[in-house]
């Protein structure tokens, strides 16, 4: 489930594969460019009576437009793109894992690696929260945490947990390197049967006052430090 035109429009410019568009009450006419766009795209599309949105939308006050999409199918050959990864593990909040996927698409990231256990990438609240990212990211979410950074590992990537105050600061680290990053359950972190699986760990050095950041404001960080390494190397 695709909520708003803003989203719905990204899908669009992501040539998702969209099956149907449902507009609230005279949303039709007052997002007229984005049903011509429907119709031109052949999509079916469909005006809903007064309080249908409502009912079916995730949200107390809807968006006006709402959209289907068949989910993607499942692949990993995306995993030996350039870029950097990002390793969810267990992360629960759709929030934190819809900017994640927001910040791996604006800085150029491989993709998302979401472990089981973590919150579905295609609830509609990740989906809104992502405001069209989860069209322009590779996502892979069959693995476990520790399935996954084997994987990682035997493509030759280093894998880097991101921990508060005791690994190498974010900025000496070689991005420039095939990496992946671990970001840890909000509440947890990064549990001891991963420490096996990692080849180091990273930090974001903080004031003293804070203790530590946000799961998705710290990838977003390590994410866009790793596009600086890489375009100033020219990567």
């Amino acid at each position: 489930m695709v909520e708003g035109p803003r989203a719905v429009t990204t899908a669009f410019d992501h040539d998702a594969p969209i099956e149907v568009v449902y507009f609230g009450p005279g949303a039709n006419v007052a997002f007229a460019s984005l049903r011509a766009r429907v119709e031109a795209a052949g999509v079916e599309w469909r005006v809903l009576k007064e309080g249908v949105l409502e009912r079916v939308g995730s949200t107390v006050t809807p968006q006006p437009v709402l959209a289907v999409a068949r989910k993607p199918a499942p692949t990993i050959e995306w995993l030996a793109r350039d870029g950097l990864i990002v390793v969810g593990v267990e992360l629960g909040d759709p929030g934190n894992v819809g900017t994640l996927l927001r910040s791996a698409e604006a800085s150029g990231a491989a993709g998302i690696v979401l472990s089981r256990g973590s919150v579905d990438a295609y609830n509609p609240k990740v989906v809104r929260a992502s405001a069209g990212a989860i069209f322009g990211v590779p996502v892979t979410e069959e693995w476990s945490a520790v399935e996954a950074l084997d994987a990682l590992g035997e493509l030759g990537r280093q894998r880097l947990g991101a921990v508060a105050g005791t690994g190498t600061a974010y900025a000496d680290v070689d991005f420039r390197r095939p990496t992946a990053v671990v970001l840890g359950n909000e509440a947890h972190g990064l549990g001891d049967d991963l420490i096996a699986h990692l080849d180091g760990h990273v930090t974001i050095p903080m004031a003293a006052s804070a203790e530590s950041l946000n799961v998705a404001m710290a990838g977003t960080v390590l994410c866009f430090e790793s596009a600086r390494q890489r375009t100033t190397s020219g990567s």
